[in-house]
């Protein structure tokens, strides 16, 4: 793959306007009125300002939004550094065959990754720009934009919370990711919401295991654990 020339046409995406909000027609999108899969609703009433701040969206005709979450047994600072970790996505994310960035690449807002997909999906590849990072509030997120694939105008934030969790009597760490897509032409909204909800849904379980297994081999290394 030619970096330089990549890099190029993603400085070019940049300057343009983020995928077809369709001005007066755009609606607020209602994630904060239901409860994830997963989550409690007390765990949930914990999550809702971050919901309103991070995952809602203005979305118009031709896309559609969602929300879910994952429950980690796990420390946040691991599950966190896992996720933060924008050069890595093939730790936790399926279908990834490969990802290479430029070689002077920093973890840095604006900066870019080439992701190689699996075979067998419709997707090839595809290139995805950083747009948060914020170490202090456990949130980050990405935009697609480019390569070979059917996620046209894809962004999506993923935060990284510690929850009570009554039902344990103690914290736990949950994981909230939410999207937002255009609805590809021949698709409905209900097919492609399907679709990227189940990627990211496999994602989510499987950062689960990653940390939840980070988290235990730490625990054996550590003083007095034997």
């Amino acid at each position: 793959m030619d970096l330089e020339k990549a890099d190029a046409d993603a400085a070019e995406t940049s300057q343009q306007p983020q995928g077809g909000e369709a001005g007066n027609h755009a609606t607020e999108t209602t994630h904060h009125l239901s409860i994830p899969l997963g989550l409690s609703e007390a765990e949930f009433s914990e999550l809702i300002p971050s919901v309103s701040e991070f995952h809602s969206y203005k979305i118009g005709p031709g896309k559609c939004s969602s929300l879910l979450a994952q429950r980690v047994k796990s420390p946040r600072a691991v599950v966190w550094s896992i996720v933060r970790s924008f050069d890595k996505p093939h730790v936790y994310k399926h279908f990834i065959k490969a990802c290479s960035v430029n070689p002077d690449f920093q973890i840095a807002v604006g900066n870019t990754r080439y992701v190689d997909v699996i075979s067998g999906l419709p997707a090839s590849t595809s290139t995805e720009r950083l747009d948060i990072l914020d170490d202090e509030k456990f949130v980050t997120g990405f935009s697609i934009i480019g390569g070979e694939h059917r996620l046209k105008n894809y962004r999506s934030v993923t935060t990284v919370h510690e929850v009570a969790c009554p039902a344990v009597g103690k914290v736990t760490t949950v994981v909230l990711e939410s999207y937002v897509v255009d609805v590809p032409e021949g698709n409905t909204e209900e097919d492609t919401r399907l679709f990227a909800d189940t990627v990211v849904k496999l994602n989510l379980q499987k950062l689960a295991s990653v940390a939840e297994t980070q988290a235990r081999e730490a625990d054996a290394k550590s003083p007095g654990s034997g």
